[in-house]
């Protein structure tokens, strides 16, 4: 089976590959602009490409690398439940979809952080838009399953730094 280091590896390099995707393809090719909740999924996997480089630098024989795959576990939960909620916003009929708000940036600098993550969070309008689709998925329909992905491969690099340690 792979050993810690290389699954470490392959989940950093999931993290950078769906980033210059979502830079390079579908920011600078498509020019579709992020919407809020798009922008935290994505603060979401480049903080899990942080804890996966991390990791594969490390190994897995110290008690971080324990800790370390269990920051991944939560993040890849957290980053299910971002995209969770961008798939029901976009499934709501269309005189339920919240009204469109200020974009993610002039709520940074305009509100506090706790603030701006809640309405991030409610949604907008522009969460609910359907922009692109690939094999019948949408942009968070896919990122969930990247999202899972990262959660089973988590799951296997914490299991890993049991029979390390």
């Amino acid at each position: 089976m792979f050993n810690y280091r290389p699954l470490a590896f392959v989940g950093f390099a999931i993290c950078v590959a769906s980033m210059l995707f979502a830079v390079l393809y579908l920011e600078r090719t498509l020019y579709l602009d992020p919407c809020p909740l798009c922008i935290l999924d994505r603060v979401v996997i480049i903080s899990m490409g942080a804890l996966f480089l991390l990791a594969w630098l490390i190994g897995p024989k110290t008690i971080f690398a324990k800790i370390n795959s269990v920051c991944c576990m939560l993040l890849s939960m957290v980053g299910i439940g971002l995209a969770s909620r961008h798939i029901w916003l976009q499934n709501l009929p269309k005189d339920q979809v919240p009204e469109c708000g200020p974009d993610l940036y002039f709520m940074l600098d305009t509100l506090p952080l706790f603030e701006t993550l809640r309405k991030t969070l409610t949604g907008s309008g522009s969460c609910a838009d359907i922009s692109w689709e690939f094999a019948g998925l949408t942009i968070p329909e896919q990122t969930l399953i990247l999202f899972v992905l990262l959660l089973i491969l988590s799951v296997i690099l914490t299991l890993r730094t049991r029979k390390s340690i």
